[in-house]
Parts: C-alpha cells; structure tokens; sequence
C-alpha cells in the first residue's frame, strides 16, 4: 500500500510538472508570435505544411461521414415521415460537432505527430542548440510559426470538413434515396442558425486548433533526443490531443448549447 502511495504521489508529481513547463512554454510560443506576423512567408509555409497537406485526408474522411450521416438519417427520419429535414440534421451535426471534432482528431493524427516529430527530430540533432548559439531563439524562429499555423489552419479544415460532408449527405439522400434537393437545402437553410450552430463550431475547432498545436509542438520540444524518444512523444501527442479534444468538446457543448 506504502509503495502504491509513493508511486500514486510520485506520478502526480512529474504531471504536475510536466504540466508547469508546458505552460511556461506557451507563454513563449505566445510571446513570440508578433515576431512571426512580419514575415508573413514563413507563416504561410508552415501553413501549408500542416493545412495545405491534410487537405486530402480532410476531403475524404468529411465527404463519406456525410454520406453516412445522410444514409443513417433518412432511414431515422422515414419512420416519422421527416425525410425532408434531412439537411437539418446532416448539417447541424457536422456544424456543431463531427466537423470540429472529427476534423481535429484528423488534424492531431496527421499534423500533430508530424510537428512533434519534426520538432522532436531538429532537438535529437541539436539543431535547435545551434540556433541558440547562433543568437537565434528557436522558439520565436521555429516554435511559434508553426503553433500560429495550426491554430489557423484548424477552423480552415472544419469549415472543409463541414462542407464536404453536407454535400456528402445530399448525394447520397437526394441521389441514391429520393429526398427533394430543394428541400434539402431550403430545410438546411432556414433552420441551422448562424450565431448557434456555425459561429460555435468555429469557436470549437479554434479551440481544438490551440490545444492540437500546444501539445504537439510541447511534446517535440521535451521529448528525449534520441529515436525512441521522439517516437514515444509522438504517440503521447495523438493520444494527448485526442484526450483533450473530447473532454473540451463536452465542456465546450455544455456551455455553448446548455441553455437550449
């Protein structure tokens, strides 16, 4: 029981440690993001990195969870004679939660290890320790670059998501199943609020961009410098972020449609 406690207390430690130097490193990230905002080139070359390149996983995965919510949904809404509102229900699920959710746990499986990777693999070869005795701060020239371009890129690829996913439902509903097209669209539009349901999935994936971003770059920049170390920080930065975006996703639901 002793060594249980000891262990229980030692474990809690190191998290609470852990978890002070990871907010003392966002302090620098942010700190250093006005330094970035003058070179805009290197914004848009890490933006291409973590945006431009998930585009495709991003398209794909969106166009079929939409055909899948399409299929599901009218085969829900038939057995109440509600088939027309299926772009409602399409739409305000993406909007709301699979788009922001579902895009990030995709944006933390494909750009967040490759960040935690990189930054992991620029520690193990000390490239980051010559930058710092050149006079040059990694984290304003490296770091912060890259944390501005997840968290824009994130509601970038939500909103695709999204999209992608509503047409996705309205091929298979009015294509293969019969739902009046028009219906579809005019239902969707008249009934999925701005403010509600749009503005608030944007909140969400701006959310998730900041914590996607913060733990991968985090997790590259105190991995150990060697090859078993960045692979373990890689692992932990999908199974991290992929935490994180579900309990913030409840709490984020809880605040946003509590009163509804």
């Amino acid at each position: 029981m002793i060594e249980f406690l000891q262990l229980l207390g030692k474990s809690t430690r190191a998290s609470f440690t852990k978890l002070g130097r990871a907010s003392f490193f966002l302090i620098q990230i942010v700190s250093g993001i006005a330094s970035v905002l003058p070179r805009p080139r290197l914004l848009l070359k890490q933006m291409y990195s973590v945006g431009v390149l998930s585009f495709l996983i991003i398209t794909i995965s969106g166009l079929f969870v939409g055909m899948v919510l399409g299929l599901q949904g009218y085969y829900t809404l038939s057995d109440f004679g509600a088939e027309e509102t299926l772009g409602v229900m399409v739409a305000a699920s993406l909007v709301r939660e699979l788009g922001p959710v579902v895009s990030a746990l995709l944006f933390a499986g494909r750009a967040g290890s490759a960040l935690t990777a990189e930054i992991g693999l620029m520690k193990a070869t000390e490239q980051l320790s010559g930058m710092e005795m050149m006079a040059v701060d990694p984290i304003k020239r490296i770091i912060s670059p890259r944390f501005l371009a997840g968290l824009l890129s994130m509601p970038l690829l939500a909103a695709l998501f999204s999209a992608v996913g509503i047409i996705g439902g309205q091929l298979v509903g009015s294509g293969l199943l019969g739902v009046d097209e028009g219906a579809y669209w005019s239902q969707m539009q008249a009934n999925i609020d701005f403010q509600d349901d749009i503005i608030n999935g944007v909140l969400k994936s701006l959310v998730f961009g900041f914590v996607t971003s913060w733990i991968a770059l985090f997790e590259g920049y105190d991995s150990i410098p060697t090859s078993e170390g960045v692979s373990r920080a890689t692992t932990r930065t999908v199974v991290n972020s992929a935490f994180s975006i579900l309990g913030l996703d409840f709490i984020l639901t809880a605040l946003m449609f509590g009163d509804d």
